[in-house]
């Protein structure tokens, strides 16, 4: 059975609407190995049928009879859905947003963020795959749109950030802070180098990167996140893999449906 992380707000508002939603671990599958157990990833280099079998049950625990993925490109792009597609028909995006019950959308992440949405009284839903590229390319902000062109209003939706790598095991390089304080002057503060070394390679903290532009969007969002990197029991991690020196790594789902 997956085991998955919620968003008390998400829940709280889901419930009476008929939404419901997981930030799932890597629990309660059946993949082996390196990819144990509740690995989705179409990517990856695990068995075809495990992965299939892990994605069915995530689509029976929120109720669905379709989980929907696209091929994510870390692009700015979100698509409207309203019936299941095949895995050879899957746009290239990075936010999938629907109207139409009994589709659970999802997004595959193994250190970038997902972040989960619902208007729970237009009942219209999202599922966002935010890495740094996305998050400052405007992925967020395109969900938002794609939802409001569904009849959702800013005002009611309802956010909430997962698992991702956090600040402390998130180094990058000088270059990647020059070109992201150029793009967007504003992120000073969500880049850090470690106490004992202030000389050092910066640390950049996407959750709260993400989290505040969904505030500049006008929305409160939750915070559901922890460190994908550490928790290895937990969570896969594309990070931990090449620091492990490990051939490929499983993806961990975050879904949203409307039932």
């Amino acid at each position: 059975m997956p085991k998955p992380v919620t968003a008390d707000r998400l829940a709280a508002v889901g419930t009476p609407a008929g939404i419901r939603h997981g930030f799932f671990t890597r629990h309660g599958g059946v993949s082996r190995g390196g990819y144990a157990s509740l690995n989705c990833g179409l990517g990856s280099r695990d068995d075809p049928a495990a992965v299939a079998e892990n994605r069915t049950r995530v689509s029976r625990f929120l109720d669905a009879h379709s989980l929907l993925t696209a091929h994510q490109v870390h692009s700015p792009t979100a698509v409207v859905v309203d019936r299941a597609w095949s895995r050879e028909e899957r746009p290239r995006a990075d936010a999938i947003v629907t109207a139409t019950p009994g589709i659970a959308l999802g997004v595959l992440t193994a250190d970038c963020a997902p972040v989960l949405f619902a208007d729970p009284q237009a009942r219209v839903v999202a599922a966002a795959h935010a890495g740094w590229r996305g998050a400052i390319g405007g992925v967020l902000e395109a969900t938002l749109a794609a939802m409001e062109g569904l009849g959702a209003r800013r005002d009611r939706i309802e956010a909430a950030v997962g698992p991702c790598i956090m600040q402390p095991n998130y180094e990058v390089g000088p270059e990647f802070e020059q070109e992201f304080l150029a793009r967007d002057p504003s992120s000073a503060p969500f880049f850090s180098r470690p106490q004992d070394d202030p000389q050092g390679r910066p640390h950049f903290d996407l959750p709260g990167y993400v989290l505040q532009r969904l505030k500049r969007a006008g929305l409160a969002p939750a915070d559901a996140a922890s460190c994908t990197y550490a928790g290895a029991e937990d969570f896969f991690s594309y990070r931990r893999s090449r620091a492990d020196r490990e051939n490929d790594y499983g993806r961990q789902i975050s879904a949203i449906a409307l039932t």
